[in-house]
């Protein structure tokens, strides 16, 4: 069974999400060993200097970087990376994971990821040209996995 790890920094603080990304988690059981790992989320001011968001980032990536094993697909999620369609999706998933059977993939902060983890990557994709919270990302991240394992074995649930 392939294996899933999907590293995020901070936590699901609405509980509709929570329970959204629950039900994806349960769903994806049938198809893959998926952890999901949350990271604590560097504290800011409000208005912090760009010097303090790139200790934040520094901070976080150091508590990534155990996550960083050789062998596995890595996936960054971040605006500046390549957006593709969910066939397209499903089809990275399925190659990247050839030789390993293991894919991992770093949610940061509202502030991102570091540019060292970006770069310990594979791939770095973007969910879409808007912005949206992290926090949504990770339900519409557990969604789409959901359907590229639907769309890898023909099943019904992709249109």
């Amino acid at each position: 069974m392939e294996k899933i790890d999907i590293i995020c920094v901070g936590t699901l603080k609405e509980n509709g999400m929570r329970q959204m990304c629950a039900e994806y988690i349960k769903r994806l059981g049938r198809y893959c060993d998926l952890k999901l790992t949350e990271l604590p989320e560097s504290r800011l001011d409000r208005d912090p200097s760009p010097a303090q968001i790139e200790q934040a980032l520094g901070t976080e990536c150091s508590r990534m970087l155990p996550y960083t094993e050789y062998g596995a697909y890595k996936i960054a999620l971040c605006i500046e990376g390549k957006s593709m369609s969910s066939e397209a999706f499903a089809r990275s998933l399925e190659s990247g994971m050839l030789g390993s059977g293991r894919t991992v993939m770093f949610i940061g902060s509202s502030y991102g990821l570091s540019e060292k983890i970006k770069n310990l990557c594979d791939i770095k994709l973007s969910m879409s040209d808007m912005t949206f919270p992290h926090q949504l990302a990770r339900c519409m991240l557990l969604e789409q996995l959901y359907r590229s394992y639907k769309i890898r074995r023909n099943e019904i649930y992709h249109k």
